[in-house]
């Protein structure tokens, strides 16, 4: 079988995977409906992986009973907030439940009522001399990218005193995640870090006498569920829920067990939405008792900042090493899918690009080279969210979630066939002109030529720079968490974000280390294998 033939059946197969998948995912017809809740699983305790490699939190236990009032089926959906929207407006999730703030936010979502309290606070060292807000002045203070605490303090309804606090600092440092944030401060590398109250009093539960949180506030919010704009019907089937487990107590005892019954404010009197819509009074209830089923609370301001971290948040249980593991097991074998299919399907690609590379054909080089030159000059990252978005924003067609994975190998593998485009064409072009005139003066086809003199050549001589571009994507593969594709490295993190250290992103690294020791074995092997090429 020539090289053709097999260019043309892996490619064959390539198409008919995806399109049997569709098919498969069309066909499954589910017996419940399906809630699927959007969070952050790096948000403990809103939303984050617990030690059996659940995702488990405050916000996810609320949305657990909801489905169970409801008959409905819950579907608990990590996702890149920095894509919050995207994944809302294509239909990929229902809701955003994960202590999602409203302030500022009221005309882009159908928002429920209120029902948390939050405040951004500020944490600092035992140490560092920071007492009140005005002593952060010449320091440096982490915030995490496209937070409620940067808002506060750079955002359109920042406060006068806060927009000062903030010129006042010698840096504003974004960071992506709290596990960042707490790792700067504990180097020394800020002076303090601005966060949520309750995702404060998790991370201090879990680090001793280290750290403090100050009794002034950088701002007051509130928590809602944020629905695509519109839908009124599920978020009044939802805020119903809501209600009912607040009058039967329900919604009291799942705070408490989190620590939280302190910042809720869902109240039976709270029935005008943002939108002007309103939910209808419950059965049974009257004028007279409807302020009676409203979540209990003392005052969440005290004048020892540091009480706030004696609520019964939790604690956390650290993980062993063994544990952390088994843990990363499913991540390192989504990791290992991702690596296997794109190797599968870019190899064969590449060698198709380059042919048209160097076809005789202008139209068809220059086609190959801009496609090459896209591929190569673009962030990978962006390349997947236009392959995993595009069919929502461009042909408005609503993917099921199993393309997600499908959206991850084809990225990959479009942007891998470029690079090994080039390569292959670099190596083909090393072959002396004069063994194709010897081939020709033999009798040999142009196929017989390519596949009996040049292929083998070309294979031995692009060994090492393909080997490098094997034990890249290894690393590359990271990158998966674009689409909340939950690969090792986005399992390490959520785990980190749980266990509040970095011992599990350090085990991934070794895991990483030990696969691409493997392949550059592998590679080696072959190499040596190919030597009678001299």
């Amino acid at each position: 079988m020539d090289n053709t033939r097999i260019i043309k059946k892996v490619l064959y197969l390539f198409v008919t995977a995806i399109f049997a998948g569709f098919i498969f995912a069309g066909s499954v017809c589910q017996a419940k409906q399906e809630f699927i809740v959007g969070f952050d699983a790096e948000f403990p305790p809103y939303g984050y992986m617990d030690d059996n490699g659940d995702y488990t939190g405050f916000d996810l236990d609320l949305a657990e009973e909801v489905c169970k009032r409801k008959g409905w089926s819950l579907v608990k959906r990590p996702i890149k907030w920095d894509f919050k929207d995207s994944e809302l407006d294509s239909g990929s999730i229902s809701c955003l439940w994960n202590g999602f703030t409203m302030n500022g936010r009221e005309s882009e979502y159908t928002w429920s009522t209120p029902y948390v309290d939050n405040s951004q606070v500020v944490i600092t060292s035992s140490s560092s001399g920071i007492k009140k807000l005005k002593d952060l002045s010449g320091k440096i203070l982490a915030v995490q990218a496209d937070s409620s605490a940067l808002a506060a303090l750079e955002g359109e309804n920042a406060t006068d005193e806060n927009k000062a606090l903030a010129k006042s600092l010698k840096e504003l440092q974004q960071v992506d995640d709290y596990n960042s944030a707490f790792m700067n401060l504990e180097s020394g590398m800020v002076d303090a870090i601005a966060m949520d109250i309750g995702v404060a009093s998790y991370q201090l539960s879990s680090k001793g006498d280290k750290f403090v949180m100050l009794d002034e506030r950088l701002a007051t919010e509130k928590y809602g569920i944020g629905f695509k704009s519109g839908n009124t019907e599920l978020r009044d089937e939802v805020q119903l829920a809501l209600l009912e487990m607040l009058d039967d107590g329900t919604f009291e005892n799942i705070a408490k067990k989190w620590g939280l019954q302190d910042n809720v404010c869902l109240s039976i009197e709270d029935t005008t939405y943002i939108d002007g819509s309103k939910v209808p009074a419950m059965a049974g209830d009257s004028q007279d008792n409807v302020g009676s089923r409203e979540v209990k609370k003392e005052d969440a301001s005290s004048k020892n900042g540091n009480s706030v971290v004696k609520a019964d948040v939790p604690k956390v249980k650290k993980l062993s090493v063994t544990h952390i593991i088994k843990q990363l097991s499913s991540g390192l074998a989504a990791t290992i899918a991702i690596f296997v299919l794109t190797i599968l399907f870019s190899m064969p690609l590449g060698l198709v690009i380059a042919a048209a590379r160097m076809s005789k054909f202008k139209i068809i080089q220059w086609i190959a080279k801009i496609y090459i030159s896209i591929m190569r000059g673009t962030p990978l990252m962006l390349q997947l969210i236009v392959v995993f978005f595009a069919p929502f924003y461009i042909f408005e067609i609503s993917t099921p979630y199993s393309y997600r994975f499908y959206a991850v190998i084809i990225g990959f593998s479009l942007n891998y066939a470029a690079y090994f485009a080039e390569i292959y064409r670099s190596g083909i072009q090393s072959i002396p002109q004069g063994q194709r005139e010897a081939a020709q003066i033999m009798g040999y086809s142009r196929g017989q030529t390519f596949s009996r003199i040049i292929f083998p050549q070309m294979v031995k001589r692009v060994l090492p720079p393909v080997t490098n571009e094997v034990i890249t994507l290894v690393k590359d593969t990271s990158l998966a968490f674009a689409l909340s594709y939950a690969e090792m490295f986005t399992k390490a993190k959520q785990i980190a974000a749980a266990q509040t250290s970095l011992l599990p992103l350090f085990v991934a690294g070794v895991f990483y280390y030990i696969f691409n020791f493997i392949v550059a074995f592998i590679m080696e092997r072959i190499e040596k294998r190919l030597d009678y090429y001299k």
